[in-house]
């Protein structure tokens, strides 16, 4: 690991798209097909003025050092710090190692939303079966699947907090440039994060089977109030209530170290 450039920008926002590694396949094991790839589309552009992005959560950088790669340059020193940094993580097999902050960008953005475009989803596809206890107007999620998160679980608990948003701070700049190229000029892409941890938070905890159905060759939720969820919400579900509750410990330990770091830019600010 060089010390004249450190890039170990890859888990930075690791415990946000652990959890589509973790269960973006879910999301289509439930409907008994593999992921198709879907065309990303720019949203409509923000009603913020362009260049000008609304902030409620600043970012501070205030003793950040190191030179930046630029954005298009950034895949090659992500992926040797990133490995560098989790030297135990099989990330070949975790992630997709190309246009990475694009990819972590649109993942974050995206979770709480009906959709993830499979072209720019950070996560590769959890292996193994999507399992059912039952047939027909029986079937419930299996358990079973829960353990498939064990191993992104533990993965994500091992991160040391501080150094990971230490990091993100570090190499925000990236992650705003591309959040404005994909058409948020007038948004903030670390409110975004927040508003992402707070939905992911928000996840109902469910400790009883759930039920399933399938009209057709899909699987969905038969309670109709879990089906109209966000993507993240959904995962959050089908990872399991143990797993879901350690991942929503670490993202408010993030979400602190964020908030932290806001008021600290906010205190700078008004020197």
């Amino acid at each position: 690991m060089s010390e004249k450039a450190p890039y170990p920008t890859l888990p930075i926002l690791l415990v946000l798209f652990v959890v589509g590694v973790a269960g973006v396949a879910a999301y289509y094991w439930l409907r008994g097909s593999e992921p198709q790839v879907e065309k990303f589309t720019t949203p409509p552009l923000s009603s913020g003025p362009i260049g000008k992005p609304e902030v409620r959560h600043p970012i501070g950088r205030a003793g950040a050092s190191g030179a930046l790669p630029a954005l298009t340059e950034s895949d090659g020193p992500l992926r040797e710090e990133a490995q560098a940094l989790l030297a135990n993580a099989p990330l070949q097999k975790l992630f997709h190692l190309d246009t990475i902050v694009r990819r972590i960008v649109v993942t974050i953005d995206e979770l709480p939303r009906e959709k993830i475009a499979q072209r720019y989803n950070i996560a590769k596809p959890v292996p193994g079966r999507f399992r059912t206890r039952g047939k027909g107007d029986s079937a419930k999620l299996s358990a079973a699947n829960y353990e498939r998160y064990v191993p992104y679980v533990r993965l994500v608990e091992s991160v040391d907090t501080q150094k990971l948003v230490a990091l993100y701070v570090h190499f925000y700049p990236l992650f705003q440039e591309e959040y404005e190229n994909l058409g948020y000029p007038g948004r903030y892409f670390n409110d975004r994060v927040i508003e992402t941890i707070d939905h992911l938070l928000a996840a109902p905890e469910i400790h009883e089977p759930i039920e399933l159905i399938q009209p057709k060759v899909m699987y969905e939720f038969a309670d109709s109030r879990l089906e109209r969820l966000s993507v993240g919400q959904k995962i959050m579900i089908r990872m399991g209530p143990e797993n879901a509750a350690r991942i929503k410990a670490k993202l408010r330990e993030i979400r602190e170290a964020l908030v932290a770091n806001s008021r600290e830019a906010d205190k700078t600010a008004l020197r």
